[in-house]
């Protein structure tokens, strides 16, 4: 495979359970060094995309192919130059974590020198060379993640294949997990990752957007944000109903959700505009009315990139919240 030869190439891929199109038409390609990133809510179609490329699901339609081998005629011949993370990883959790290394690296044939030396540098990597005497099913859940991605890596695979591989994972351990994927892009590892964290999305070298099964838009994340004039606010207040109420006709506000403790607000116009946040600001007063405080968080293009945090509104005597900040 040439250094122009894309590790992962999907055609017109297609995958059908019954009446639902889980994978409708995908198309993409992933070069050697790239970070590529599947962003989408559950149902999207990212597992079941991950899935076939990884040869453990037959698709109904179009062409794929990994590390130049085609993984729907051959996926055996593929699976020695890929590795597949799925969202449960498979540690037996009553062996150590050298234990489970040392298995995985006799499934794939990982010659013992090799697999000394492999496992570790990458438990240094991932913070767990410490830790290697101790049972899986003792460790924390971002440790159990990282050592699944030691697994993993153990047989130095050209391409990986990552199921939402941070999802619950504590804020260090994600960090690690990221530095460890860096690594690797930089040794021209192909990694293909999916995720639901629109901050995880920014770390990619390219992303794609899906949305029932189907490939929205494929950029670089900054140009991926440029198809997404105007901003998302983060409001947060003790009624949030009636925030809702308010904002659903404010000019220049286009629609709300309710997402967990706060109401996203869709605005027209860029981001960091006195205007629109002057006009935020009367509905989030009419609401509260010297009440306990609401806070505002710009967010452009539903990424979380922060740009600014503004407190509205202070309850008497109350200090402002500065807790809160979008970390990268």
């Amino acid at each position: 495979m040439s250094a122009t030869t894309a590790a992962i190439s999907v055609s017109a891929l297609e995958k059908r359970f019954g009446e639902l199109r889980a994978v409708d038409g995908l198309g993409f390609e992933v070069q050697p060094g790239e970070i590529f990133g599947l962003v989408g809510p559950d149902g999207a179609g990212k597992t079941t995309t991950l899935r076939m490329l990884a040869g453990v699901l037959t698709p109904d339609g179009g062409a794929a192919s990994v590390a130049g081998f085609d993984v729907i005629h051959d996926p055996e011949a593929a699976k020695h130059h890929l590795s597949y993370m799925p969202q449960r990883f498979g540690l037996y959790e009553d062996l150590t974590v050298e234990e489970n290394i040392r298995f995985y690296a006799d499934l794939f044939g990982v010659r013992r020198a090799q697999r000394i030396e492999r496992s570790a540098e990458l438990l240094a990597a991932a913070g767990l060379a410490e830790f290697r005497k101790r049972r899986a099913g003792k460790l924390s859940g971002g440790m159990k993640q990282k050592l699944g991605l030691v697994c993993a890596l153990i047989h130095t695979p050209r391409v990986v294949l990552l199921d939402e591989p941070t999802n619950g994972v504590d804020p260090v351990s994600r960090r690690d997990f990221w530095a460890i994927l860096y690594s690797l892009a930089g040794q021209g590892v192909a990694i293909l990752t999916s995720t639901s964290y629109l901050d995880e999305a920014e770390r990619c070298h390219r992303v794609g957007l899906m949305h029932r099964g189907r490939l929205l838009y494929c950029d670089t994340p900054e140009e991926v944000k440029k198809k997404f004039p105007g901003a998302v606010f983060s409001l947060r207040a003790p009624e949030l109903a009636r925030v809702m109420e308010a904002l659903a006709g404010a000019p220049g506000v286009r629609g709300t959700v309710l997402v967990g403790d706060c109401v996203h607000a869709f605005a027209d116009g860029a981001p960091g505009r006195a205007g629109e946040l002057r006009r935020l600001e009367r509905q989030v007063r009419r609401i509260e009315e010297g009440g306990r405080g609401a806070e505002v968080e710009a967010v452009r293009a539903g990424l979380s990139i922060h740009r600014w945090r503004e407190e509205l509104i202070h309850g008497p005597g109350g200090d402002p919240r500065t807790r809160r900040g979008a970390a990268r």
